[in-house]
């Protein structure tokens, strides 16, 4: 027999059952008119999964549990696979809080079917408590449930069974992380097979992460061949955030056959629904349509971005942007990006030049302005700058418990931060205020990794755009715009080939330097601090020093280690200066940045959860630092 099968890849929003249940039933509408049997749905589908401690509010969950019934009645013709929130309000947890589950409801001919131990839903057995994720806050997993109740866990793992044309078929239904199997001692989908599972059934929420697809088709290839059946993985587009972090949700829904052959997939980003025929008697799926391509690195990044930003901007209600332009790389690419998005006539390009600003950064960035066609002007900052100065040193500062007086002495660090603070909290944000919308954070990731920019002035922002990139990633996004996007050159040549500087003092110039971070080779040593699962030290740093591998194990070239490190005394040097930052002040300005576009697996914020601490080094450290010192 033939069943066809329909996988809504919806953009859900977080916190919003209404709206989520009016898509959820134009999916209905529109499967049922396509003929489909079966209709799955993502994970979470009613109220959106990232939605921090709105799961407390009981009018909430009691408007997930109408909606969730509204869905049910609806299903007298077609059976429905959804994610909602399921309750038990006659228990609690440990904490007191009413016990929750984030469950799937299958449901056909008006009424659910399926569930564990007389409940009327699928409970999640694997709850992610790590990343961004913190499910264990929230809801209760079925193997806790069952270590409760005395209950074996692979027995309460057993399939659905639904009646399609008068034939009896068994659904294994499971969700998201249930699917992740490496780390589990419990293999969910596995169990399902054994179970009778003729079908395996993933239904996810599972946010965009590079590199993430690729695994994702390796890992449940390999379940649909272990199994001997087919899988299908539904997943939601859209964004969604913790507060610190907002996550693109890419979708491509894919179907497995038994044989571990990726034979179907919905576009990334694409709300759309995926058609899918399922031959019982072959035990296969047969595609509608083929794989969806997956773009490459910086095309992958320019989608996730421009996806992203476009979709938090409108959740915001900003239509207007303000950017400063320095002539540099990071706030060129950002300017392009925002064009790209908005328009150029809904973007302020600003540069806010000082006396340590050249002319060759100042026509760059005009001509970058120029080239895209956006709002531009030319606001110097070098009286204002100076009057600051002025007031600081000269006004007398009062001690008045011994009536004696001092003047305030200003570092050439804090003249720099008076310039960045002046840029951004002075002009750039009320330059936004008055042209409308909001304005940018401009950051990457290696400057956010060590602090290398000024509390309320270049930390500043509606969102870090590119906070999740390091530089090499915003350097070849740059040239993507120009190549693939605007297909001219928008961001000037001259703009990829000099050296970066802050232009802050006269030791900072253009072409010079003036930029502390040899970014081909700290790009990777902070790299490896954040985003290694084992996260890397300063002694792993040394150990690999010595045993002839730093380069290899960072993966960044000898060339570029040779320059930033010439030798082992300037190597630890180095080292300690940014792991000092990186692990001390460097965190209370992460805290107060803006929320970060999240695009790789560990991202600042809450997928990089992190205290304000002395920073430590480790006895081993301590004895590699004497040795290599000694050597030289």
């Amino acid at each position: 027999m033939e069943i066809k099968i329909i996988c809504g890849q919806l953009e859900i929003i977080p916190g919003r059952p209404d709206v989520n249940y009016e898509k959820i039933m134009q999916a209905i509408a529109a499967a049922r008119a396509q003929g489909a049997d079966i209709l799955l749905l993502p994970e979470m589908a009613l109220p959106g999964y990232l939605i921090g401690d709105v799961w407390e509010q009981q009018s909430f969950l009691d408007d997930c549990d109408y909606y969730c019934q509204e869905i049910i009645k609806a299903s007298h013709d077609i059976c429905i696979a959804f994610g909602s929130v399921a309750m038990e309000k006659h228990k609690l947890n440990e904490d007191g809080r009413l016990r929750k589950y984030n469950a799937a409801f299958v449901c056909q001919n008006g009424t659910l079917v399926g569930g564990y131990q007389g409940r009327s839903f699928i409970i999640k057995n694997s709850l992610p408590n790590y990343r961004e994720f913190d499910d264990c806050r929230y809801f209760y997993s079925l193997h806790k449930l069952c270590a409760e109740e005395g209950a074996s866990v692979e027995q309460a793992l057993q399939p659905v069974t639904i009646t399609i044309r008068d034939t009896k078929v068994k659904l294994g239904i499971m969700l998201c992380e249930d699917g992740w199997t490496e780390n589990y001692h419990l293999n969910v989908p596995q169990t399902l097979a054994h179970n009778g599972a003729q079908l395996l059934c993933n239904l996810s929420c599972s946010p965009y992460t590079l590199g993430k697809n690729r695994k994702r088709n390796r890992l449940f290839s390999a379940q649909a061949k272990q199994a001997g059946i087919p899988l299908i993985y539904c997943n939601n587009v859209g964004i969604q955030n913790n507060g610190k972090n907002v996550f693109t949700y890419d979708g491509c829904t894919s179907a497995y056959n038994g044989d571990g052959a990726l034979i179907s997939s919905a576009e990334m980003y694409a709300d759309t629904l995926l058609e899918l025929t399922w031959d019982t008697e072959a035990n296969c799926i047969i595609p509608n349509c083929p794989p969806a391509s997956l773009p490459e690195e910086p095309e992958n990044i320019y989608h996730a971005i421009k996806y992203g930003t476009s979709k938090f901007l409108q959740q915001c209600g900003i239509q207007k942007m303000t950017i400063g332009l320095s002539g540099g790389i990071d706030s060129a690419v950002t300017a392009a990006l925002y064009a790209d998005i908005l328009g150029p006539k809904n973007i302020l390009l600003l540069n806010l030049p000082s006396r340590y600003n050249s002319t060759t950064t100042q026509d760059l960035a005009y001509s970058l302005a120029k080239a895209l066609g956006a709002n531009y002007a030319v606001l110097p900052i070098q009286e204002s700058y100076e009057h600051t100065v002025s007031q600081l040193s000269t006004t007398p500062i009062t001690n008045l418990g011994t009536s004696s007086a001092f003047n305030l002495t200003l570092s050439g660090l804090v003249k720099e931060n008076i310039q960045a603070r002046d840029r951004g909290a002075r002009l750039i944000a009320a330059a936004s205020a008055a042209f409308g919308g909001a304005f940018s954070c401009n950051s990457n990731k290696a400057e956010l990794a060590v602090g290398y920019a000024t509390f309320y002035g270049d930390i500043a922002g509606a969102i870090a755009m590119i906070g999740d990139l390091w530089k090499h990633q915003v350097y070849a996004l740059g040239r993507y715009l120009n190549e693939a996007i605007f297909k001219r050159e928008v961001i000037p040549e001259a703009i990829f080939t000099i050296r970066p500087s802050a232009e802050l003092s006269d030791a900072q110039t253009v072409g010079k330097g003036g930029d502390p971070l040899v970014y081909p080779y700290h790009d990777y040593l902070l790299r490896a601090f954040i985003e290694n699962w084992h996260k890397t030290t300063p002694a792993d740093i040394l150990r690999w020093y010595k045993q002839g591998v730093l380069a290899q194990e960072l993966g960044c070239s000898e060339a570029a280690l040779a320059e930033a490190c010439p030798n082992a005394e300037a190597l630890i040097a180095d080292l300690e200066r940014w792991w000092k930052l990186f692990a001390g002040f460097a965190v209370a300005k992460r805290i107060q940045a803006p929320p970060v576009l999240s695009l790789t697996k560990r991202a600042f914020g809450y997928d990089h959860r992190e205290a304000q601490l002395t920073p430590y080094f480790s006895r081993e450290y301590h004895m590699l630092r004497k040795e290599l010192l000694a050597h030289e």
